[in-house]
């Protein structure tokens, strides 16, 4: 595939399947090749579109950040948001299924800083002891992927973190709407506008509303979460939510005007409150390609994060040390010591 160009497919806020028949979710995962692995990193670049549902989550991460202890990115791909977790000064596993994933990141770009563990093993059976990470996010709409495992995959993932840890989870809801008035403005009207304040236009795009966009056709083997659905089930296993923000909902399925905000800093950055602001609606969480939504446990919300993390990292072993692969270069700024080792041994389950 030498000189291959790779390109991702451009993605709306959040990540739905689009053919109504073939291979589940998982099954396509397993048969991943590096080509598709390089689309999947390019999936949030290239496009003003793209910096923009990037940046948003990426915030988001950076509110929730682990600061000094260890965080895991659950369903990591090629680790584009594991970085964002580093950089929030977290100790980050990138944690996935695929090694062709894990592996995905362009060839010769420059390494991570600050860099990060790739470990592969399956979700369903971390490898990891218990309470191990300050922070643990399932973004791409994992658990929507996992369709029946989902309650699987969030009690696997709750059991992860500590006990003033966070737990972050993209879900896809709907197909995505927009405003109404931002979408009728020419591009260049919307870019002049939003070098205003937010809170000089969010009056009007709550006035004239937002509209649906169609529903695409859906693969077997998905599953739509809501925020009501997560809150019930949190209200059962001791969490409670702390945040939700629906990705993008303002203007997130117009490129072109995103493009023409983004060559305007200051317009940029209102964009991204005004957006965050509109996402912290409620009313916009149902009908939203992506919501993400952060909670903790009851007993510790509203307290200061401690993360008390041995210096050495959480070492687990016998079946657990099993059950994952540290993929190399398992440590690439010449530090050895500190990591969750998962073992060196075993392969990531196929079931």
């Amino acid at each position: 595939m030498a000189g291959r160009p790779i390109r991702g497919r451009e993605p709306r806020a959040g990540a739905s399947p689009e053919e109504p028949d073939g291979p589940s979710p998982r099954e396509r995962y397993l048969a991943t090749d590096a080509y598709r692995a390089q689309r999947e990193w390019a999936r949030y670049q290239g496009t003003a579109q793209r910096d923009l549902f990037r940046e948003l989550r990426r915030r988001f991460l950076l509110r929730h950040a682990a600061g000094g202890g260890w965080a895991l990115d659950v369903g990591a791909g090629p680790g584009r948001f594991t970085e964002a977790m580093a950089e929030g000064g977290a100790r980050a596993v990138a944690f996935d299924l695929s090694g062709e994933m894990l592996r995905g990141a362009p060839a010769g770009r420059p390494r991570p800083s600050p860099a990060f563990e790739r470990v592969q093993g399956d979700a369903l059976r971390p490898p990891f002891p218990e309470r191990t990470f300050g922070l643990v996010a399932l973004l791409g709409n994992v658990v929507g992927f996992a369709d029946a495992d989902g309650e699987r995959l969030l009690e696997a993932a709750e059991a992860l973190l500590t006990p003033d840890g966070s737990l972050i989870v993209e879900i896809a809801p709907g197909a995505g709407e927009r405003s109404v008035y931002l979408s009728r403005l020419p591009a260049g009207a919307v870019g002049r506008l939003l070098a205003a304040p937010p809170s000089a236009i969010r009056p009007r795009v709550a006035r004239e509303g937002y509209r649906p966009e169609a529903e695409r056709h859906r693969s077997r083997g998905f599953a739509r979460w809501t925020v009501d659905r997560l809150d019930e089930r949190w209200a059962r296993s001791g969490f409670e939510r702390i945040e939700a923000v629906a990705v993008a909902p303002a203007l997130g399925a117009s490129p072109t005007r995103i493009a023409r905000v983004q060559g305007d800093p200051r317009a940029w950055g209102h964009l991204l409150e005004l957006e965050e602001e509109i996402g912290r609606d409620p009313a916009r969480w149902a009908g939203a390609a992506a919501v993400l939504v952060a909670a903790r446990r009851r007993s510790s919300v509203g307290t200061i994060k401690t993360h008390p993390f041995p210096s050495s990292g959480p070492k687990p072993d016998g079946e657990e040390a099993g059950r994952a692969r540290v993929l190399p270069p398992a440590r690439r700024d010449g530090r050895g010591k500190g990591r969750p080792r998962a073992g060196e041994g075993g392969r990531a389950p196929s079931a």
